[in-house]
């Protein structure tokens, strides 16, 4: 097994109330050079898989705090040859689970077509896992393909409004794990808690599709959130509330890698309710 299936593996073993926490990263946020730190600092919190976000200038679903991130990323240099540098680096010293989060067109656009060209980059660079979130489940077959060629896991993303017979589709697709959105719309921190989405059915529903775990993302900022989240959910993804930390941790001249490291161990606090 690799790192992705380990860890939800691990996990399992461990018994029933061990969930995971999937921190989000913008490589490049909050300037070059720091995942190798950030990657330290999020194991100690106690996550366990990380997925590293490939900055783009047209992000889909991202709402303004990662899109922000990932400008000024780009302002910085950042590029996805400069990710796989840093990751490279960084491998040797981290146990966790690493996720590529990318734009089907920076994957084609790298591979001139062909995605087992990034694919075989990534998983050279010590990524586990590819995630596609713009690719839909009718174009996602070359991107599985090239994954499994190349050892990483595959992920889509399931919507609150996708079809039963669509999800089908979807966790078909996947391996390593399923994502789950909480909500619908972009992504970005949710005041309102995570009760009221209906989670908990919605997983019911999938644990009849597959028996990969699942994941579930998108407006999950505090650890009271995380708690209602796995209740239900294999894992916890927070990104926004994380990127926002560290923004601001730089505009008050801040340890970011401090800050995001105190805040990741609040939001696993969340994993043991």
């Amino acid at each position: 097994m690799g790192r992705i299936d380990d860890a939800f593996h691990g996990l399992h073993q461990a018994g029933q109330s061990h969930k995971a926490l999937m921190p989000f990263l913008c490589a490049g946020h909050p300037r070059p050079g720091m995942l190798k730190q950030l990657f330290e600092a999020m194991e100690i919190a106690g996550a366990s898989i990380v997925e590293i976000g490939f900055p783009f200038s047209d992000p889909i679903a991202d709402g303004p705090t990662i899109a922000q991130a990932m400008h000024h990323a780009l302002e910085q240099g950042m590029t996805p040859a400069k990710v796989f540098e840093e990751v490279r680096a960084a491998r040797a010293s981290t146990s966790l689970g690493l996720v590529a989060m990318v734009s089907a067109s920076i994957v084609l656009r790298m591979s001139s077509g062909d995605p087992r060209v990034f694919c075989k980059q990534a998983a050279d660079a010590g990524f586990d896992g590819l995630l596609v979130p713009d690719v839909p489940v009718e174009e996602a077959g070359p991107f599985r393909d090239a994954a499994d060629a190349t050892g990483l896991t595959f992920t889509l993303l399931i919507a609150p409004t996708t079809t039963r017979e669509r999800a089908e589709r979807i966790v078909t697709m996947c391996t390593g794990f399923v994502y789950l959105l909480a909500r619908t719309g972009i992504t970005g921190e949710n005041a309102q808690g995570t009760q009221a989405m209906d989670i908990g059915a919605r997983i019911t529903a999938l644990r009849e599709m597959t028996n990969l775990p699942i994941a579930c993302g998108f407006g999950i900022s505090t650890a009271q959130q995380v708690t209602e989240v796995v209740r239900h959910a294999d894992a916890a993804i927070v990104g926004s509330a994380l990127v926002r930390r560290m923004s601001e941790a730089v505009q008050r001249g801040q340890d970011p890698v401090l800050v995001a490291q105190d805040f990741a161990g609040e939001l696993a606090r969340g994993l043991r309710g």
